[in-house]
């Protein structure tokens, strides 16, 4: 459990603390608001290119190896961006955390799974997520004092120091389960999702320097649409894909998808955006920018649970509206005048309220990469009042689009047509929905074992249960 918590929360402060150093770091190694972009999407790139193939990995090699691994990974790439010189040394450090970051979270949740009885496990997930969440409250405040007191590049030297404690924790564990024969990793996929995702994002990061029509930009955008392109119709025909596209034939699944990418698209353009204004146009420290990022933990860990009881009794949808409606009022509630945002007035009031928003709709996604790609394109020029006011304007959009798509496209569960999410482990003939009531129904139903069908058959039920 130590292990899992450590790893866990090195990734979740990474994401969180690093963008309050991101003023630092542009004085100091220059680069402007491209390098600024870079330094966030260099991380998320990576983080998406291995993880969606990192489970399979961890099944091949053994979860424990390729935790080290990634541990490894990680702590090299914090090591290197806090000696990095040059901006284009930093982003390969990003890159080379993101790598490792990809295999430290899917990999403590298997750490879990494998290490806890069925009837411990609930609870030992809801210690993990209670430490994560702390950390993640704490991040941007430890943060901001970091930058102010010692300067940026301590951000990742801290960063490290969990990771090598994680890393010696390691050779205490127990064995987990030895590595599954039949496990296959799409390669393939994983290629063409990569080389998609980076050519894309650099293209719309560098275009605002150099201009659509220079070759390096046109032929990135080119490159990356053909790419995902290519990555779509390989998944269709693939013996093991990495991403079944029969589950986007499950009208809620895809439409949260959509739904989500624009909700968390829009919070993190926000949020970048506040950070870099309150730095480097309003003149705030960096301990006040992590200030402003508390309401959204605070909310939730005060909120969420009861949200996602009464999600479950009355169905997702009305919460799935309101909450992106009520986080995109939110950000618009947050007005810059003359080089200044009014702390009390303006930027509390509105974080709380978009905090109120992402109580209600807090999901699992890791679709932000175009937001923050998309930056500079939005901003039009250099960072001021009327640029900032037309970013949260963009990222508020993103958010009612949100409440659209989950309005127009999101059922509510009804009764006799339940989507099971675990088998049981004595009677494979059963598919259970735990929610209130548990209800049983028929294996086409079951999201396991369409999963286990996709990757190699159904040997038995405790084996994806």
């Amino acid at each position: 459990m130590v292990v899992a918590i450590i790893v866990s929360m090195v990734a979740f402060l990474d994401s969180n603390v690093a963008n309050l150093a991101l003023p630092a770091t542009e004085r100091d190694l220059g680069g402007g608001l491209p390098l600024q972009q870079w330094v966030v999407d260099g991380y998320l790139l990576a983080l998406a290119a291995l993880i969606l193939p990192g489970g399979s990995i961890s099944d091949l090699f053994g979860r424990v190896p390729v935790l080290r691994f990634g541990l490894a990974a990680f702590g090299t790439g914090s090591l290197l961006a806090a000696a990095a010189a040059w901006p284009s040394m930093l982003i390969a450090a990003r890159l080379i955390q993101g790598l490792g970051g990809a295999l430290l979270v899917p990999g403590s949740l298997a750490l879990i799974n494998s290490a806890f009885d069925r009837a411990d496990r609930p609870a030992a997930i809801g210690s993990w997520t209670a430490w994560t969440s702390t950390a993640f409250a704490l991040g941007p405040l430890l943060g901001g004092l970091t930058v102010d007191a010692l300067g940026w590049r301590w951000i990742y030297i801290w960063l490290a120091i969990p990771v090598i404690v994680g890393f010696a924790l390691t050779f205490w564990l127990h064995p987990t389960p030895a590595p599954a024969e039949r496990a296959r990793v799409d390669v393939a996929g994983a290629v063409l999702s990569a080389t998609g995702l980076g050519a894309t994002v650099y293209a719309l990061i560098e275009a605002q320097q150099r201009g659509w029509t220079s070759p390096m930009v046109a032929l990135s955008s080119v490159v990356g649409v053909v790419a995902l392109v290519a990555f779509v119709a390989w998944e269709r025909r693939a013996p093991h894909p990495m991403v079944p596209l029969q589950l986007l034939t499950t009208r809620n699944f895809a439409a949260a998808n959509l739904a989500t990418a624009f909700v968390y698209g829009g919070l993190t353009l926000g949020s970048l955006a506040t950070a870099l204004y309150l730095q480097e146009v309003a003149g705030y420290p960096a301990i006040v920018a992590g200030l402003s990022t508390l309401p959204s933990p605070i909310v939730s860990f005060l909120f969420a649970r009861r949200v996602g009881n009464a999600a479950a009794r009355i169905g997702p949808r009305v919460f799935l509206v309101a909450g992106p409606v009520l986080a995109g009022v939110g950000l618009l509630l947050i007005r810059p005048y003359a080089n200044d945002l009014g702390f009390a007035t303006s930027l509390l009031s509105g974080r709380l309220v978009l905090a109120a928003g992402l109580a209600l709709i807090i999901t699992p996604l890791t679709s932000a990469l175009t937001a923050v790609a998309c930056l500079g394109l939005v901003a039009a020029g250099p960072l001021n009042d009327a640029s900032f006011a037309r970013l949260l304007e963009v990222a508020a959009a993103l958010f009612f689009l949100g409440a659209v798509v989950s309005g127009v496209a999101i059922a509510n569960q009804v009764a006799g047509a339940p989507t099971a999410d675990r088998c049981d482990a004595d009677d494979p003939s059963r598919h259970v929905v735990t929610a209130d009531p548990v209800v049983t129904v028929t294996a086409e139903q079951c999201v396991p074992c369409f999963q286990a069908r996709q990757h190699g058959g159904l040997d038995a039920p405790r084996v994806h249960a």
